[in-house]
């Protein structure tokens, strides 16, 4: 394993938050990726506030020594016609491609509560019919050979308040889709929030996860989620989630594992936190100071 095999991005979410605008609404592109690039990252995600004319974009990012890594895709496979979810996906392929991303994250959103401020994400959880299951399947192997046309990776981000929640869910959709098609998106924080062992989703999945997102959780926060019934964004605004380092996830074991199994591919610390209480440059320097130390990149 070489250490140039991972590379580490962040993502824009903990400077402006594309589901609760109000949060970093103030805080433009510009600012968030020269901080991205200072506290010393190379890669991004995309967010709502980037220019959708890659030439504005790459140019933006080139100068700051940045690039981007990947773009989350909404996907209805369980809600609406095939063609139409596929017409959307190659706009939004091509655009990654042309942004220079090589892997397109992909979460299905039919049925999905994560947006719904007034549901608990627990209690209201969605859970799929053996039907919409294989619409999702069948849906998804597709959308993977449309990546693979421009050898880019289809990856499945697993969510709170959707129905690929669990490891038992990640389990069904890892074992009922192709792997040379799609790969997982694997998210520490969204285990951990869902009670998962995310130690063994990381060992079961291994050989599938071709996209990392390292977020942390606040032990505290998260109880009083769960007591209290609180909405997935209810949590994010309340300060459930944090970058790595500051919460209470042993991300060690993650670390070495991933190195350990020749993973090639980014490290995106992804921690969605309100900016007016949890400072984005300071949270991004933590956790590149905490993955420099504890993983030795």
């Amino acid at each position: 394993m070489s250490e140039r095999s991972i590379r580490l991005a962040i993502a824009p979410i903990g400077w402006t938050n594309d589901d609760l605008p109000e949060l970093g609404g103030a805080i433009p592109f510009e600012q968030c990726v020269s901080e991205m690039a200072l506290a010393g990252f190379i890669g991004s995600e995309v967010g709502n506030k980037y220019p959708r004319d890659t030439v504005v974009l790459n140019k933006a990012l080139k100068l700051r020594g940045l690039t981007i890594c990947n773009g989350w895709f909404s996907s209805f496979l369980t809600t609406k016609p095939y063609e139409e979810v596929e017409a959307e996906f190659i706009k939004h392929r091509d655009f990654l491609h042309a942004a220079g991303a090589g892997v397109i994250g992909a979460a299905e959103q039919g049925h999905s509560i994560q947006g719904r401020q007034d549901l608990p994400v627990f209690d209201a959880k969605p859970a799929f019919s053996d039907e919409e299951w294989a619409g999702l399947y069948a849906g998804l192997n597709k959308l993977g050979k449309l990546a693979a046309e421009k050898d880019m990776k289809l990856v499945y981000h697993h969510h709170m308040g959707t129905g690929v929640q669990t490891a038992g869910e990640i389990d069904r959709l890892m074992e009922n889709t192709d792997p040379a098609l799609l790969g997982l998106l694997y998210d520490t924080g969204h285990l951990v929030f869902s009670g998962e062992d995310y130690l063994g989703v990381l060992k079961k999945w291994i050989g599938r996860i071709r996209h990392v997102h390292l977020k942390d959780m606040r032990p505290g926060i998260h109880q009083k989620a769960v007591a209290e019934k609180w909405s997935f964004l209810k949590s994010v605004k309340e300060g459930v989630f944090t970058v790595p380092g500051d919460g209470g996830i042993d991300f060690v074991p993650v670390f070495n594992a991933l190195k350990e199994a020749g993973y090639s591919g980014w490290w995106v610390v992804e921690a969605e936190q309100d900016p007016a209480r949890a400072n984005p440059l300071e949270y991004a320097i933590k956790a590149r100071n905490y993955i420099r130390d504890k993983a030795g990149l």
